[in-house]
């Protein structure tokens, strides 16, 4: 099994575009917590320019938290909510004659998803709403979203990530406490390993408002593709 890299970007001022060339996947934020429509079409180019798979990032309307605050919306305005940002992601996509592939949810809603099957079936059905049925999405290994994934007939993809520190139980540390962030590339490339050597994933992310992510993303870059080598053909 190939493991590939997604990295969340069109987050920040000044993105580095060396990210767009090492994410084989690049989630992109869509006016949730961050993005507007330049952002978005910039995102969009660079992705074009790398090759880059493109996907949708919604996340609460929480541009104040930066989409790291859990609301409580009822699960209809939730489905509104993430179908209005990916739609406008595939709309900016469409006239770069670029197609959406798939969906990750952002921050406190990826994990609330994780939480809670209404608002897992929230956010798939409205990247339903938005994206149709071609999309992958891609979250955690456990919780809900695997399963409410399958039952609306959508591929799903496990992740696991790099630069972030984890929990006995598979959980992320939270932000904020010791050994939440892995800034150490060398870290992040032994923790892809780890990543690959438990067959439990499809796909490793890094984040791009990570303290050094180019350096980060380029060495789990080079693991994932050491690894892809060695399997060889198919």
């Amino acid at each position: 099994m190939v493991v590939d890299l997604n990295v969340d970007l069109g987050e920040l001022p000044g993105e580095p575009e060396e990210l767009y060339a090492l994410a084989h996947l690049a989630n992109i934020a869509c006016g949730g917590h961050a993005g507007d429509r330049a952002s978005i079409v910039l995102a969009l180019q660079r992705c074009k320019t790398h090759e880059t798979r493109v996907g949708a990032h919604p996340s609460y309307p929480d541009r104040e938290g930066f989409g790291r605050t859990a609301m409580v919306m009822d699960p209809a305005d939730l489905r509104a909510a993430v179908r209005e940002q990916c739609e406008r992601l595939a709309t900016e996509a469409r006239a770069l004659g670029i197609a959406v592939t798939s969906l990750k949810a952002h921050g406190a809603l990826y994990h609330a998803a994780s939480a809670d099957p209404a608002i897992a079936r929230a956010v798939v059905g409205g990247a339903l709403d938005a994206l149709g049925r071609g999309i992958t999405v891609v979250g955690p290994g456990m919780g809900h979203m695997p399963d409410v994934t399958r039952e609306a007939g959508l591929a799903y993809a496990r992740e696991g990530f790099a630069d972030r520190g984890t929990r006995p139980d598979g959980t992320l540390v939270p932000r904020g406490q010791p050994g939440a962030l892995l800034m150490d590339p060398l870290a992040a490339a032994e923790r892809a390993r780890e990543i690959l050597a438990s067959g439990r994933f499809e796909t490793v992310c890094v984040h791009g408002d990570t303290p050094g992510a180019v350096a980060i993303a380029r060495a789990v870059r080079e693991v994932l593709d050491h690894a892809a080598a060695e399997q060889g053909p198919g």
